[in-house]
């Protein structure tokens, strides 16, 4: 008997039960991101310890060697064009997060942003700290100015989201632009890039043979505190070689910037994952194959620069 028969002999005999209505189904889970240091895969069939980071290692690995070698080779043969690589995966970062925001209604404005930060980092390399805090505060009033011709509706919002988007990008990245500036600086920025890939790399593998105790389940379900202990331990062992070798610094110097690298990177990771949990966003983009986006990349690299920045200035003084 068909559904509609049985409605009609349930209504023509009061004793006979309706049938049931069919269960709601269930509410799409929340996405999460790909992002896998320190992660771990999940077990499908408990359920139980952290979610797959869905990464295809091979593809994610060629993708960083390629990057790896650009990194490379434009620190070590014209320095600057290492502004160019970086102003281009910035461009790209940055319009990635503008439109993650604009789908959620929230206007960033993406062009003072990307003309700001490309002011602030030319001042940083060329010319002065001043003139980039100039550019700086130029830059918020452009977006106060260029948000108005919009109305009044959500102007607080966007104009917020175009500052918060002026800090996360450009201002975290120009402290690599400072690290860049020295005349040591191929062999600072290469250091501090080496150490938030180690936080990275050590956090993976601990975390997919080791991982069985979540670190920030709300926020991102791969992260372990077993994959954790192996970002540190790397970043530890890796400070306390490159710092001595690259720049001459003591051993317990290069340990210290280690401890500093892999707190923050793992603090930059963490937070990315929050900003696209709240968009509700499984990646930024689908720029890197096997890394999503270009900012699900430089994530962590963002929020490293100014800590390794400061404790190199700290610790070793400028070698020719």
């Amino acid at each position: 008997m068909d559904d509609g028969n049985q409605l009609d002999a349930a209504a023509a005999d009061p004793g006979t039960p309706a049938p049931a209505d069919p269960p709601a189904a269930a509410a799409p889970p929340l996405v999460t991101e790909t992002s896998a240091a320190p992660g771990v895969p999940a077990s499908p069939e408990t359920g139980s310890g952290p979610a797959k980071s869905g990464r295809n290692l091979p593809v994610a690995a060629g993708v960083g060697v390629l990057l790896g070698g650009i990194v490379v080779l434009t620190l070590f043969t014209v320095k600057a064009t290492f502004l160019i690589f970086m102003g281009a995966a910035a461009v790209v970062a940055l319009w990635e997060l503008a439109r993650v925001l604009g789908s959620r209604g929230i206007h960033a404005p993406f062009l003072p942003v990307a003309a700001g930060g490309t002011a602030m980092w030319v001042c940083e390399y060329w010319w002065s700290d001043r003139a980039v805090l100039a550019s700086l505060v130029l830059t918020v009033v452009v977006i106060l100015a260029w948000r108005l011709p919009g109305g009044t509706d959500g102007y607080l919002r966007d104009v917020m989201a175009g500052v918060f988007v002026l800090a996360y990008v450009p201002l975290l990245a120009v402290f690599m632009v400072a690290m860049l500036a020295p005349a040591d600086g191929s062999r600072r920025v290469l250091i501090f890039v080496i150490l938030t890939i180690c936080s990275d790399i050590g956090g993976y593998f601990a975390g997919s043979l080791l991982g069985r105790h979540p670190m920030a389940r709300a926020i991102s379900p791969s992260k372990t505190w077993e994959g954790l202990a192996g970002s540190v331990l790397v970043c530890l062992v890796a400070g306390a070689v490159l710092l001595p070798v690259l720049l001459h610094a003591h051993v317990w110097q290069g340990i210290l910037t280690g401890a500093g690298a892999v707190a923050a990177a793992v603090l930059g990771d963490l937070a990315e994952s929050a900003i696209k949990r709240d968009l509700q966003v499984k990646d930024m983009g689908s720029v890197l194959p096997g890394h999503g986006g270009v900012l699900d990349r430089i994530d962590s690299l963002l929020v490293t620069a100014p800590v390794i920045w400061l404790l190199m200035a700290v610790f070793v003084s400028v070698h020719h």
